[in-house]
């Protein structure tokens, strides 16, 4: 039995599509949007009518009938040339989409599932706090049963797609009670954009993601149905976790897109910039410079369709998500700042995509588990001794 390294036709078709549309459609517009800090919404559209924000969804809900790696494939070649644009589809898709598809009742994913498919609406997922971070378990914003409703109390930060134009809804997790131990109990709940008492704040000053929305959020006595209850109640916590595990294989994909984004970009550069009469590129030390770049980003590509791989196998894959989400991020991190010294000093100005590159890289060793978590995780997985 041979085993073939290659995409099969239709991902291959999907992949090249969209590394088209990326360098046709987005690179020669993003960097205006990026520096004046707005969001691109006829490039969103696009992307909507492309049907990419429908990629990992059943045709009945009005998705495109494909997989998790379809789209991370896709995020891999938007990322290669904007992280931004990247981010918006990853958040619309598995922190805004995908917990009604994996948790909600068939009501709730036929009302909300076909606009969020096809971009028309866009979902984010409220669940990290001001005074909690990585220990979403800590979770102070409360919902408590008033008759036929949730009242819903809190704030939620860093949460991307909140407050656009287009924004549909906000899953929120909320403490709903207390189980036997006295810890928390947590659950999901649905908010609609615009409901009373949900206040979305001004858009942060960010390093990167200029192009993306990111906001604060808060709820004073915010009143949904309590069919706005997204699974089981007191599930919550352990739907966040799937949902976690999953996006992190889509954020390990978007890293390598930015891992070889630089690449792409520095070798151009090392075959175009002169110095002492020659090409730069024809220097050893940018050479394997420019080859380690490669060799990081090549490895967490694999990492990255492996664990996607696992997940559609249905076989365990926390480990490997952790894995390809540590090492491709980490690895963007190295490439972005490795490709800004191969441009030199123009590396330092906006207008060449390596310096939105490395204003972009640091956020992936943070967000959806900062290394730490992911060194945590993997030592668990592996059964080491917890304190």
């Amino acid at each position: 039995m041979s085993i073939d390294h290659r995409l099969p036709a239709e991902y291959e078709e999907l992949r090249s599509t969209v590394e088209a549309f990326a360098h046709d459609v987005i690179a020669p517009k993003i960097g205006e949007f990026y520096e004046n800090q707005e969001f691109p919404y006829e490039i969103v559209r696009e992307m909507g009518r492309m049907g990419l924000f429908g990629l990992p969804f059943p045709e009945e809900y009005g998705g495109m009938g494909g997989d998790y790696f379809a789209l991370c494939l896709a995020l891999e070649e938007l990322a290669r040339v904007d992280s931004s644009v990247a981010i918006t589809l990853e958040a619309g898709v598995s922190l805004g989409a995908m917990p009604v598809y994996r948790f909600g009742t068939e009501e709730q994913k036929r009302e909300w599932l076909p606009k969020l498919c096809s971009g028309e609406m866009l979902g984010a997922f409220g669940l990290t706090e001001p005074e909690c971070g990585s220990d979403a378990g800590g979770t102070r914003t409360t919902a408590r049963r008033d008759g036929d409703e949730w009242v819903i109390n809190g704030t939620k930060c860093f949460i991307t797609n909140s407050g656009t134009d287009i924004t549909g809804l906000v899953t929120v997790t909320a403490v709903t009670g207390r189980k036997p131990d006295g810890r928390p109990q947590i659950s999901s709940i649905i908010v609609p954009s615009g409901t009373p008492g949900f206040t979305v704040a001004p858009k942060y000053s960010k390093v990167g993601w200029n192009a993306s929305d990111t906001r604060e959020l808060s709820f004073s006595d915010v009143r949904v149905p309590v069919a706005n209850l997204l699974g089981e109640e007191g599930r919550g916590y352990a739907q966040f976790l799937r949902i976690l595990d999953e996006g992190r294989i889509a954020i390990s994909a978007l890293a390598t897109g930015l891992a070889q984004g630089c690449v792409d970009e520095s070798v151009s550069y090392a075959h175009e910039r002169h110095a002492f009469g020659r090409p730069i590129g024809a220097n050893q030390a940018i050479q394997f410079k420019i080859a380690d770049m490669e060799m990081r980003a090549h490895t967490s590509r694999l990492a990255w369709r492996d664990a996607a791989s696992r997940l559609l196998h249905g076989e365990p894959f926390k480990k490997e998500a952790a894995l390809a989400k540590l090492f491709s991020s980490e690895s963007a991190v190295t490439n972005a700042r490795e490709a800004t010294q191969v441009h030199g000093g123009y590396g330092f100005m906006n207008e060449y995509p390596v310096a939105r590159m490395w204003r972009d890289s640091k956020i992936l060793e943070i967000g959806e588990g900062t290394s730490e978590v992911q060194r945590m995780l993997i030592a668990r997985e592996l059964g080491l001794p917890t304190g």
